[in-house]
């Protein structure tokens, strides 16, 4: 009996669905840290949780400015 081999695009597949996981498991981590000293900061009182949302909010709208100004340069 022949065994049917994998076609590259398979085998790119398989790959590409590797290197999903492993940013999904990166994302997780970076967001658990930060989520962390959020707290230690919050919980030490060098910031309070309005001060982040507010900074959050501004930096937000910031983003939001650039990409729009980017996606609609002569506008």
């Amino acid at each position: 009996m022949f065994m049917k081999q994998s076609t590259p695009a398979a085998w790119e597949q398989v790959q590409l669905a590797a290197k999903l996981a492993d940013l999904k498991d990166d994302h997780y981590r970076t967001v658990l840290t930060l989520s962390a000293m959020l707290e230690l900061l919050i919980d030490k009182g060098l910031l309070s949780r309005e001060e982040l949302t507010v900074k959050a909010e501004q930096l937000d709208e910031q983003l939001e400015s650039l990409i729009a100004a980017s996606l609609h340069p002569m506008a």
